[in-house]
């Protein structure tokens, strides 16, 4: 297999990861945001924990979005755009619901 060819293969499965692990965390913000919208209604608390999952999920949305778009098109060099666009997105994303993980548990203290 040629050099070429594995480094297709690497972005492919790149793509690949990127758009089921989005599309996963996806689920799992929206899960939540049901979860704390719930708790935060007997609570009664008061957080943007909620406003920052909405956004979180938008992220994720686009990043899983992305990537599919990317393991549809054919151009190299439009593959790649997209592959880095991805991955930024998913990357911002993450570290977003880190953030938020901090601050609902801070909340709920």
């Amino acid at each position: 297999m040629s050099e070429k060819q594995m480094e297709q293969e690497l972005e492919v499965d790149l793509c690949l990861l990127i758009f089921s692990v989005s599309a996963a965390l996806l689920g799992v913000c929206l899960t939540v945001l049901g979860i704390f919208k719930l708790l935060t209604h007997i609570r009664e608390l008061q957080t943007y924990g909620d406003e920052l999952l909405a956004v979180d999920a938008v992220l994720f949305l686009i990043s899983c979005l992305l990537s599919y778009w990317a393991l549809r098109t054919r151009g190299r060099r439009r593959v790649r755009s997209l592959e880095i666009v991805a991955d930024v997105i998913f990357l911002i994303a993450l570290c977003l619901m880190a953030l938020i993980c901090g601050l609902i548990t801070y909340a709920l203290v």
